[in-house]
């Protein structure tokens, strides 16, 4: 795991965001998530420098995604690092938003 993706992790376990259940690393539809609520079809990924490389890559992994209904967020991995309170409140407010 990436310093950013082991940093989120620690806001995201054990329910602490308002009870949501995250898992770590969960394959979907062929792929692997960095991480999922499934109870609320939301996916987390995060990105860093090499992601630009493989921006055409990551579209059709969330175009796939969407297509079986779930709900993609990307961070970059320096947001998470450096405003993780930020991060944290846009997922809870997606995670709100859902039924």
């Amino acid at each position: 795991m990436t310093d950013a993706e082991n940093f989120l992790w620690q806001r995201l376990r054990y329910k602490q965001l308002n009870g949501h259940r995250f898992r770590r690393q969960h394959p979907i539809e062929g792929y692997i998530a960095d991480f999922v609520c499934v109870e609320q079809k939301v996916v987390i990924e995060l990105d860093g420098g090499q992601h630009q490389e493989q921006a055409a890559y990551d579209n059709q992994r969330t175009v796939v995604l969407q297509a079986h209904g779930w709900r993609v967020l990307r961070f970059w991995n320096n947001d998470v690092l450096s405003n993780i309170e930020g991060v944290m409140s846009e997922i809870a407010d997606e995670l709100e938003l859902l039924p």
